[in-house]
C-alpha cells in the first residue's frame, strides 16, 4: 500500500444495489438496475456501489469486499477480495462490486465494501445477500 502526506480526497457513494453485468476490462461503468441494499441471492447478478473521488489524481486506492465465508473448488475459505488502482482523471467514477457465482446459498449473508486511501476509510457500504 502506498502512503501520502496529502490530504484526504472527497468522496461520494453515487449509487448502490444491483446492477447490469460488467467486464472489469470495459472502461464503460455498469448501470443500476435497483437501488438497495438488499438483493434476492441469483446466480450471476452483479452488485456493488459506484464512487465518485475528488482530488485524488495520480494517488492509489485500495479495495477490499468481506463477504460470508464460503469455500473454493479446493474447500478452502475464500478470503476477502482486495486490491488497488490507480486514480487516472479528476474527478473519477469506480464501481467496487461482485457477482453471485454457484452455489447461490453460501454467498446469502453481509458483504461489506470498502474503499481506502493511506490505511483509512473513505466509503464503506454494506449489502445484504438474501
Amino acid at each position: 500500500m502506498k502512503r501520502s502526506n496529502k490530504p484526504l480526497p472527497g468522496i461520494e457513494i453515487i449509487s448502490y444495489g444491483k446492477y447490469s453485468g460488467w467486464e472489469s476490462e470495459n472502461k464503460d461503468l455498469p448501470s443500476l438496475e435497483q437501488l438497495t441494499d438488499r438483493i434476492k441471492a441469483e446466480k450471476d447478478m452483479e452488485f456493488g456501489m459506484i464512487v465518485k473521488i475528488k482530488k485524488a489524481k495520480g494517488r492509489y486506492i485500495n479495495y477490499c469486499i468481506e463477504h460470508p465465508p464460503f469455500r473454493d473448488e479446493h474447500d478452502h475459505i475464500v478470503p476477502p477480495f482486495s486490491g488497488e488502482y490507480q486514480i487516472r482523471t479528476n474527478p473519477a467514477r469506480f464501481f467496487l462490486g461482485d457477482s453471485i457465482a454457484s452455489p447461490v446459498k453460501d454467498k446469502r449473508g453481509t458483504w461489506t465494501l470498502k474503499i481506502l486511501i493511506d490505511g483509512k476509510i473513505l466509503a464503506q457500504k454494506r449489502i445484504e445477500i438474501l
